[in-house]
């Protein structure tokens, strides 16, 4: 069958015994056999759903406004999603700001909301996640609420330097108001500085230690023996992910996390100018009374029917302000339901496939550029994934601007001669040729 196509074998047998014959040949029977076309059509390829929006971009393009080709990452990246998606998310079942207090007549909602919390409880390797949470930023922030909440005894909580510093400067906040004291832990060639880190474990008084895998500079970091050294501490051990990178890459709870955090953007959530996102955060099964927001789950219903409710949910957030485990009480609902669609269509195959891609498709570029004589890999001893960071020892600014009037977004500028650069699936072989050219012919 065509995968275009909506009928099922089962419902072409059923309208053709409705016409009363056995095949589709014999609804033509009485055309002359001379008349009948016997010949192959005389038709293109067919196309990938990426190739047939990008033939009909090519097709508008002098009538329409130019996109800049997206080479851009630092938390936001061009990932495909299945037209699908937009489609159905529309829906006016879906597109709405209510909150599903009345579980009678939200059934829909919350069952959607309990698969999103069943696929990101697998991606993170870990016993329960929430029902979304605002952003990656403010999930992060309440994460290290979570961990200063846990603990007893704690004067600080560690965070990794190589954190996004977007994110950072959102938990500084939650933490300057809330009265939490925070340390940063030094980078070190691009990663966590495991001596500093080390020394100032040692000191005790940590309620919790915050990293992220893959860093903000795209480097995947070893975090082997860190979660024993914090627990040994009665600390948490929080990570903030990058879920698409979770199909290869090892979980959060493979590496002996608390907390896994981010933002579910590259969940095929289209880039729109920064937003909206959805934060999601998971955590293991003994921290789930501490955990903020609310909790959708399975049960029966008195006539034996599966039915979903809210299970647990931190009733301190609508009447209590002070006492609450978080004041954000409105979720991404509907941003939620477009991760799970999105993540039900692509699969684990899917999901598989398209990191591959983007793995593969970085590291040609970096290899690209390297090539030209004009780039060196800022840290050339870690390893990244999708994203890495080169310098360039002429007028980054000047280079920038050059790629943009060519038509290219070619990356994000994280120092005064380094240039961070992100490949997702999206990115054709042609494309980062292409790139590869301009800033090589550029003259600055």
């Amino acid at each position: 069958m065509f995968k275009y196509f909506p009928h099922t074998e089962e419902d072409l047998l059923e309208m053709l015994q409705a016409c009363g014959v056995s095949s589709v040949h014999d609804l033509f029977a009485d055309v002359p056999e001379a008349a009948r076309f016997k010949r192959d059509y005389d038709l293109p390829q067919a196309l990938s759903e990426t190739d047939l929006r990008l033939f009909f971009e090519q097709l508008t393009h002098p009538l329409s406004t130019q996109q800049l080709i997206c080479f851009a990452g630092a938390g936001c990246y061009d990932h495909y999603a299945p037209s699908v998606v937009q489609n159905l998310i529309e829906r006016s079942e879906f597109l709405t700001s209510y909150t599903p207090y009345q579980a009678e007549i939200s059934q829909g909602t919350l069952h959607y909301i309990f698969e999103y919390q069943s696929m990101i409880a697998e991606l993170t390797g870990l016993d329960i996640s929430n029902a979304s949470m605002y952003d990656g930023a403010t999930a992060t922030a309440e994460a290290m609420m979570m961990a200063w909440g846990n603990a007893k005894k704690a004067t600080r909580v560690l965070v990794a330097e190589t954190v996004d510093p977007k994110v950072r400067r959102v938990v500084d906040t939650y933490a300057h108001f809330h009265g939490v004291p925070l340390q940063l832990i030094p980078a070190k060639n691009g990663a966590l500085d495991r001596e500093a880190f080390d020394k100032e474990l040692a000191g005790g008084g940590v309620a919790g230690v915050i990293v992220q895998q893959p860093n903000y500079f795209g480097i995947v970091e070893d975090y082997t023996g860190i979660a024993d050294a914090v627990h040994e501490q009665k600390g948490l051990f929080v990570i903030n992910a990058n879920p698409s990178d979770l199909a290869i890459l090892k979980t959060p709870g493979e590496w002996g996390a608390d907390v896994a955090v981010g933002d579910g953007q590259s969940l095929g959530i289209p880039m729109t100018f920064g937003g909206p996102g959805v934060g999601f955060m998971a955590c293991t099964e003994k921290l789930i009374r501490k955990m903020p927001g609310r909790i959708v789950g399975q049960t029966l219903d008195n006539r034996g029917q599966r039915a979903f409710v809210l299970t647990l949910q931190a009733r301190e957030q609508h009447i209590r302000r002070q006492k609450a485990t978080s004041n954000i009480c409105s979720n991404q609902s509907l941003m939620a339901l477009y991760v799970t669609i999105y993540l039900s269509l692509m699969g684990k195959e899917g999901l598989c496939e398209a990191a591959e891609m983007s793995y593969a498709g970085a590291h040609s570029l970096c290899d690209k550029l390297l090539a030209t004589g004009k780039f060196q890999l800022t840290f050339p001893d870690q390893p990244f994934f999708n994203e890495f960071c080169v310098d360039y020892d002429g007028d980054l600014d000047a280079l920038l601007d050059e790629a943009t009037e060519c038509g290219y977004l070619a990356g994000v500028k994280v120092g005064e001669k380094t240039l961070m650069l992100a490949v997702t699936e999206q990115r054709t072989p042609e494309e980062i040729e292409e790139l590869c050219e301009i800033l090589d012919k550029a003259n600055h």
